[in-house]
């Protein structure tokens, strides 16, 4: 019996012995810390940076209190509505009206033929707009006195310029001689002015040269003389050379605005021309000079 204890005391302590050690080194090594992790280096860093792909940065949205304190943008201003010419006033504060010019009709219909002009104005292929002046603006040419350069006319008579009458047909215009001539209407009276519309020949399509168109109190045109109108681009007139453009005649005639010169005052009114691209002859149909008796 003793023997029997004594060979199972041998066995079992022994194997007590080993499982123990191997307990202690298995919770040993559960137990042991791991070593601390190196820090990255700048250099680590930058590269890791570099290789990962950039994040698509998208604008944050707008909160509910933000979306209300960001200001809306301007809604577009409405078009201003043309002006109505019965409506429109003068910055005097008159009223302004447009004026009737009682138009001829067109004598010639379709394009021109292309005309050899130097800085020809370009037709406006549309009726003219109408043209606002002060109300109680009237024509002060019809039937005033004219003279003229040429006293003795090649056709018609030197009345017709003021007569009324601006068709293009025979018997309404007066023909003048070749080179420089000029026509004279008086108005009787110094006159505070604001249009004149003149009319050479519309017949068939022409450009009259050195148009030149003057104001004056002085009959002789000597002194106190204004200059209103001028297309002779080389001063072949001997007037100065002028910055208007050369025009094709129409049935509307050639409308020169005073309005925009200050409504210049004047009694008498001188129009030059100096032949056409028809021919060397100077023709007119009629003048009208639009304004007011300066009180």
């Amino acid at each position: 019996m003793n023997k029997r204890l004594d060979s199972i005391t041998r066995i079992v302590l022994p194997a007590a012995l080993a499982l123990a050690v191997c307990l202690g080194s298995s919770c040993a090594k559960k137990e042991t810390p791991a070593p601390p992790k190196a820090p990255e280096t700048k250099a680590a860093a930058t590269e890791v940076k570099s290789e990962a792909p950039k994040a698509e940065v998208k604008p944050a949205a707008l909160t509910d209190t933000a979306a209300k304190e960001a200001p809306k943008p301007a809604a577009p201003a409405p078009a201003a509505p043309a002006p109505k010419p019965e409506a429109a006033a003068a910055p005097s504060g008159a009223k302004m009206v447009a004026l009737d010019f009682q138009l001829p009709k067109p004598m010639f219909v379709g394009t021109p033929t292309e005309m050899k002009v130097e800085n020809l104005e370009k037709p406006l292929g549309r009726a003219r707009p109408p043209f606002l002046a002060p109300e109680g603006t009237v024509n002060l040419a019809k039937g005033k006195p004219v003279k003229s350069s040429d006293e003795m006319p090649i056709i018609g008579e030197i009345s017709y310029i003021t007569d009324g009458d601006k068709e293009a047909a025979d018997g309404s215009y007066v023909e003048l001689g070749p080179l420089v001539q000029h026509v004279t209407v008086d108005l009787g009276k110094t006159c505070e002015l604001c249009a004149i519309v003149l009319w050479h020949y519309h017949k068939q399509p022409r450009v009259y040269f050195d148009v030149v168109v003057q104001l004056s109190n002085d009959p002789d045109f000597i002194k106190d003389v204004k200059t209103v109108f001028n297309n002779d681009n080389d001063n072949s007139a001997g007037l100065g050379v002028g910055a208007d453009k050369p025009y094709v005649e129409t049935n509307e005639g050639k409308l020169i605005d005073l309005l925009s010169q200050g409504s210049p005052k004047a009694r008498y009114v001188r129009f030059y021309s100096n032949g056409n691209t028809s021919n060397d002859l100077n023709h007119y149909i009629e003048a009208d000079v639009y304004g007011k008796p300066a009180e």
